[in-house]
C-alpha cells in the first residue's frame, strides 16, 4: 500500500507499524473506519488520504488529542472525545451501526509520556496524575496514598508483573506514614531499593504501568470494547488491535480464539465455535528491527489482525 506523507505535521505522536496496521485493515475507499485510539492522529491522517466517499471516526478521551483532531478538516472525519468502551453508543449517535474495520492502538502516545505534568514517565519528575482523561478524580497519588497495602500487592503484581510486588506495597504504605507520596520522584525513591539492581529503569517502568492501568481502568476498558467489536464491524470486515504489554495481548488474543476476552471457546449444539472473528495472522505482527531502531516504542508492540465472519 502507498501511503501518502502529507499532513506530516500533524503527527506529534509516532505511529507504530503504520503500514502494518493499514494493509491489515484492508481500506475500502467507500467504507466506514473506526479509530479508537486516536493519540497523535497518525493513523488516522493515513486511514482518511486513503478514503474517497468512506468515513472515518476517532475516539480519545485525551484533551491533547481533541486539540490534535481540530486541525483535521475533512468531511469524512468525525471526533468523539469519550473512552473506547463506549464506542457502540458514540457509533450510533453519529448514524452509524456497521463498519469495515476498527484500529485500536493500545499504546500510550509519546505526546503523553514526553509532557512530565502527565505524571506517565519514569524520565521526568511531575506530578503522580496519569489520567488519560483530566476530568477523572482517580490520580496515581490517590492509588498511592489511599489504598490499602492488600490491594496495593494485587495491582502491582497483576498490572505491573512485579516479581516482589508485596515487598513494593509494603515499601509505599511505610513511606506514606510520614510523608503523602506526591511526585513520580517521591515514588522512584521508595522504590529505589528494593529494584532490581541494573534493571531499576524496567522495574520502574513496570510499577508507572500498573498504575496508569488501574487510574485509567484501562482492562475493563478493553473488555467493553472488545465485546462490541463483533456486533459493530460487518461480515468480512477487518479488526485491527496492536498491544503493548501481554495482559492486553492475551486479552485481544483470547478474543480473537473464542469470542471472549477470558474464558474457553463455547460450540453450538453442533459443534461449531461459536465466535465472531477468525484470525487472519496466527502469530502477532512485530515491528521490523530497522522500525525498532527509529521508533523504540515499537520494540514490545504486538499487532493482531482478524476478519468478521
Amino acid at each position: 500500500m502507498q501511503l501518502a506523507t502529507q499532513n506530516v505535521q500533524l503527527m506529534y505522536h509516532k505511529p507504530v507499524m503504520l503500514s502494518e496496521c493499514l494493509d491489515g485493515l484492508r481500506i475500502n475507499p467507500d467504507g466506514t473506519y473506526v479509530d479508537v485510539t486516536f493519540g497523535g492522529g497518525g493513523h488516522s491522517m493515513v486511514i482518511l488520504e486513503n478514503l474517497r466517499d468512506g468515513r472515518l471516526i476517532a475516539f480519545d478521551q485525551d484533551d491533547d488529542a481533541k486539540r490534535q483532531a481540530d486541525n483535521i478538516q475533512s468531511r469524512s472525519f468525525t471526533f468523539c472525545q469519550a473512552n473506547f468502551r463506549y464506542m457502540k453508543q458514540y457509533l450510533k449517535l453519529n448514524g452509524v451501526t456497521q463498519a469495515d474495520g476498527i484500529l485500536a492502538d493500545l499504546g500510550i502516545s509519546s505526546h503523553q509520556i514526553d509532557s512530565p505534568e502527565r505524571g506517565f514517565s519514569t524520565r521526568f519528575e511531575g506530578p503522580l496524575d496519569m489520567r488519560m482523561d483530566q476530568k477523572g478524580k482517580l490520580t496515581a497519588a490517590k492509588i498511592l496514598n489511599e489504598y490499602p497495602e492488600q490491594e496495593l500487592h494485587k495491582i502491582f503484581g497483576m498490572y505491573g508483573e512485579l516479581k516482589n510486588a508485596r515487598t513494593a506495597a509494603k515499601a509505599v504504605v511505610d513511606a506514606r506514614s510520614s510523608k503523602s507520596l506526591t511526585t513520580t520522584l517521591d515514588l522512584k525513591t521508595v522504590l529505589q531499593q528494593i529494584a532490581p539492581r541494573g534493571k531499576e529503569n524496567k522495574y520502574f517502568a513496570q510499577v508507572f504501568q500498573a498504575l496508569r492501568i488501574e487510574v485509567n481502568q484501562e482492562m475493563k476498558a478493553l473488555e467493553d470494547f472488545l465485546h462490541q467489536c463483533g456486533e459493530v464491524i460487518k461480515p468480512g470486515g477487518r479488526l485491527v488491535v496492536m498491544s503493548y504489554h501481554s495482559l492486553e495481548d492475551r486479552m485481544v488474543k483470547n478474543y480473537i480464539n473464542t469470542g471472549k476476552p477470558f474464558g474457553e471457546l463455547e460450540k453450538d449444539f453442533y459443534g461449531n465455535p461459536i465466535r465472531p472473528f477468525q484470525a487472519v495472522n496466527r502469530k502477532p505482527i512485530e515491528a521490523s528491527e530497522e522500525e525498532v531502531n527509529e521508533n523504540k516504542r515499537a520494540r514490545s508492540a504486538k499487532l493482531r489482525v482478524a476478519e468478521r465472519t
